[in-house]
């Protein structure tokens, strides 16, 4: 009977995955240069020549390596330059938020909460976990902000799909202590991870990110050596959901697993620290919105 169900869920998501695809798609662009980075034999000068095709991406990178957001001294004139005091990684997570903040625009998800808020509050999160991974001087900062701006891509696609249905799961999630997803399930049939982690694989972002958008508010459901990122990410929502970040009915009333923290070498200090960062490290991602 579990089988049965397992496969009824599967086949919901892959139906709702498949139909939001033919709405919202990423740009050509973006898909490339996700798998030229992806591509451990890729170049810079790859990177290079698929984004300078792209004049108002190109733009739009530079707007941002010249923000507080990244701090460099001067200005950055070349993406070529920006490539190399940056990185790879840096500058295709700069182009994916460019081409992601479109698709979230002008929509309500319910009263109180438009798409925008909730890429507000995707942003705040990849902000916040990038933080969280440098307290803690972990060489995935940049993995960390790609995935927290992805985390809840799968309410865009309830909001593509079963926007009557979406408004019903955040209008219960106001009024009830009960976990968002629970809820999802029991109006939908499925939750946002479910949805986000199949879009994540459709878009072929990192597997990483793929697991994040999976499993961030069950990290515990994961093998010890996929944890470490979903954790940030878990941690880093969680936080901007209680300091009123955008779209935040999702993790509202999830509380922050102390073990879990630990287990990521971060302390009660560390956290509150970032936690009372969070406003400073906003106002540096502005372009971001």
């Amino acid at each position: 009977m579990a089988t049965a169900v397992a496969t009824d869920t599967n086949a919901l998501v892959q139906q709702m995955v498949k139909k939001v695809t033919t709405i919202a798609t990423l740009p050509e662009v973006t898909t490339r240069i996700i798998k030229t980075v992806e591509d451990p034999k890729s170049s810079a000068m790859q990177l290079h020549q698929i984004i300078s095709h792209d004049p108002a991406l190109v733009t739009r990178i530079l707007k941002v390596v010249n923000s507080a957001f990244y701090g460099l001294p001067g200005q950055i004139g070349s993406i070529e330059r920006a490539i190399v005091l940056l990185g790879l990684n840096a500058v295709k997570n700069i182009a994916v938020a460019a081409s992601l903040g479109q698709l979230f625009r002008g929509v309500k998800l319910c009263e109180d909460f438009t798409a925008k808020d909730l890429w507000t509050h995707c942003v705040a999160v990849g902000v916040t976990a990038r933080e969280l991974a440098r307290q803690l001087k972990l060489p995935i900062a940049d993995e960390a902000f790609l995935a927290g701006m992805i985390h809840d891509i799968g309410i865009m696609v309830s909001l593509q799909t079963s926007p009557e249905q979406l408004k019903q799961v955040c209008e219960r999630a106001k009024t009830s202590t009960t976990e968002f997803c629970t809820i999802e399930r029991e109006v939908m049939g499925v939750d946002h991870q479910q949805l986000g982690m199949a879009l994540a694989e459709t878009w072929k972002f990192p597997r990483p990110c793929q697991l994040v958008a999976g499993y961030h508010h069950q990290p515990t459901q994961l093998a010890d050596g996929n944890r470490t990122l979903v954790t940030l990410v878990h941690i880093a929502d969680v936080l901007c959901a209680q300091e009123g970040q955008g779209f935040n009915l999702t993790a509202i009333h999830q509380p922050l697993d102390q073990a879990l923290v630990q287990a990521t070498g971060l302390d009660a200090a560390s956290v509150e620290r970032v936690k009372k960062s969070i406003p400073a490290l906003m106002s540096a991602a502005a372009m971001f919105g």
